[in-house]
């Protein structure tokens, strides 16, 4: 585990106070940082492989992540349907063929990584000690790419206070969801920060799962990253079902990715008004990941 929180933070503040104008050096931190993730999410997959009694861990990991999902899932929808009767927001219904193959292959990469770093783990069957202080590095160096992103995505302070169906709809997201962390943490008798943790990732599979794994170890880190990633493949589905009558919940649901992944999805469902909700909802939802579950982790 890093030495203290605000070691930490310092790299994520550090990225967020520069400012970059030049696209070709945003494009190569964009790519840099798809890399270390990557990196990173192979460092998990050998982790895993140097748990003890892995098969009975491999089941605990699957018993958090469906108790977290179905905890967080339900108190996200109860929710948010009664933001699209109370304020309905408008939606075309003019739609474009969208990869959506190709979105879920994305997806599906990032755990073929996980994966074949425990393979290799277990084939390997050597000395795996160093793994845990090479992830710290890879991770320092990877939320100060994340602060420098944040920094220049394009939204300002001022857009952002503007739009107030986007800052409500990220406020019944965060609520809810930590209701559903506390819920799930009852149930697993673990401890309430933990849970909380755990509730912050918002659909950002990739992060949650490594500041959650380094924190807490691979057993929660593996079942957060598992967790986002079945929001993530669940708001896919329920973006074209959904989105025409319940506007708000679809936005809602896709938590962080709204402003990124499942956007396309968005505009082309529901149409060029439901943009700017749902950039301004996932920019919110983003910049809270890192903070909150390094805070909740550090309890």
């Amino acid at each position: 585990m890093l030495s203290g929180i605000l070691l930490i933070f310092l790299p994520l503040v550090l990225g967020y106070l520069i400012p970059i104008k030049k696209t070709n050096i945003l494009e190569f931190i964009n790519t840099q940082t798809s890399r270390l993730v990557l990196v990173i999410l192979a460092l998990m997959g050998l982790s895993l492989a140097g748990l003890d009694n892995l098969s009975q861990n491999l089941g605990q990991i699957l018993l958090y992540t469906f108790t977290f999902f179905i905890s967080i899932s339900v108190c996200n929808l109860l929710a948010l349907p009664w933001l699209d009767r109370l304020w309905p927001t408008p939606t075309s219904h003019v739609q474009r063929k969208l990869p959506l193959i190709k979105m879920g292959l994305e997806s599906a990469k990032l755990v073929v990584v996980v994966a074949l770093g425990l393979i290799v783990g277990l084939l390997l069957n050597v000395d795996l000690s160093w793994v845990e202080q090479a992830s710290e590095n890879i991770l320092l160096l990877l939320l100060f790419f994340i602060g420098i992103q944040l920094r220049n995505s394009g939204m300002t302070l001022k857009q952002i206070i503007l739009n107030k169906k986007g800052v409500i709809i990220a406020t019944v997201i965060l609520i809810t969801s930590l209701l559903g962390g506390v819920i799930a943490a009852l149930l697993l008798d673990i401890p309430i920060n933990n849970g909380l943790a755990m509730a912050s990732g918002f659909g950002w599979y990739s992060l949650a799962g490594i500041l959650i794994g380094d924190g807490l170890g691979s057993i929660y880190g593996g079942a957060a990253f598992l967790n986002e990633l079945l929001r993530e493949i669940l708001a896919l589905i329920m973006i074209p079902l959904l989105i025409n009558r319940y506007p708000n919940t679809a936005i809602g649901y896709a938590g962080a990715t709204a402003m990124d992944f499942t956007l396309p999805v968005i505009q082309n469902c529901g149409g060029i008004r439901c943009v700017p909700i749902a950039i301004v909802s996932g920019f919110i939802l983003s910049l809270l990941v890192p903070v909150l579950i390094l805070f909740f982790i550090s309890l």
